[in-house]
């Protein structure tokens, strides 16, 4: 089974991703078009984000698009809070195609199984 995503965690090591299981993306024209959309949102509201020093705002929007733009891309896999303080705010704003999911919840709470 292939699974697409946009995981974007440093707090391992990239031996550690089961690369036979997914598919990494080009990152392409239809793409970039689409993060400068969501860059242009970002910048014009910056200082209503509240984040601290963030520089890589741009890679945030980068990985947003291509989420956003893939068919097949349901998840944006990510631990990083900044990250997500951005994704909320685009989501207020406008509807991602994609649901942010945060490493550091476990899964049966993100997706509301039962732990038994």
């Amino acid at each position: 089974m292939t699974h697409e995503a946009v995981l974007l965690d440093t707090s391992f090591l990239v031996t550690e991703l089961p690369l036979r299981n997914l598919r990494i993306l080009p990152f392409n024209i239809h793409h970039a078009v689409r993060a400068g959309e969501f860059a242009n949102i970002i910048f014009q509201n910056k200082g209503e984000l509240k984040l601290s020093q963030r520089s890589i705002i741009p890679n945030d929007t980068m990985l947003f698009a291509q989420a956003d733009i893939e068919n097949s891309v349901h998840f944006y896999l990510s631990s990083d809070h900044e990250s997500l303080k951005i994704y909320d705010f685009l989501k207020s704003i406008i509807s991602p195609r994609f649901q942010f999911i945060d490493l550091k919840i476990p899964y049966h709470e993100t997706f509301g199984i039962l732990d038994l």
